[in-house]
């Protein structure tokens, strides 16, 4: 999900994949209105600009999908490459001193 920003007329002016100050409406990766935003901005292409916004909820849905993996023994943790061993005790060592409330699970549902 992402979190509209929109002007005194209405018109979407951001987007941000959290709640932010003025932009607590949220409204799905492909909403029309969404698409119509990315394809009138002359940033970057809308395509790219619409993975980077969804690529933070993937992360978090890999994430589960390898401690899954993980819990039921389909894979060994030691089996992963070292660097990607790596990121993941950097993500998980962040991820368990955030509060339940900070987490992103909603994003992702």
């Amino acid at each position: 999900m992402l979190y509209v920003k929109r002007d005194d007329a209405g018109n979407i002016i951001g987007l941000h994949n959290k709640p932010e100050p003025g932009a607590d409406e949220q409204k799905s990766l492909m909403d029309d209105e969404i698409l119509k935003f990315l394809d009138n901005s002359v940033d970057n292409d809308p395509w790219v600009q619409l993975l980077s916004l969804s690529d933070i909820s993937i992360i978090r849905v890999l994430e589960d999908l390898i401690d899954l993996l993980i819990r039921k023994n389909i894979i060994l943790f030691t089996e992963l490459p070292e660097g990607a061993q790596a990121k993941i005790r950097e993500r998980k060592k962040i991820r368990d001193k955030m509060s339940p409330e900070s987490l992103m699970v909603d994003d992702i549902l």
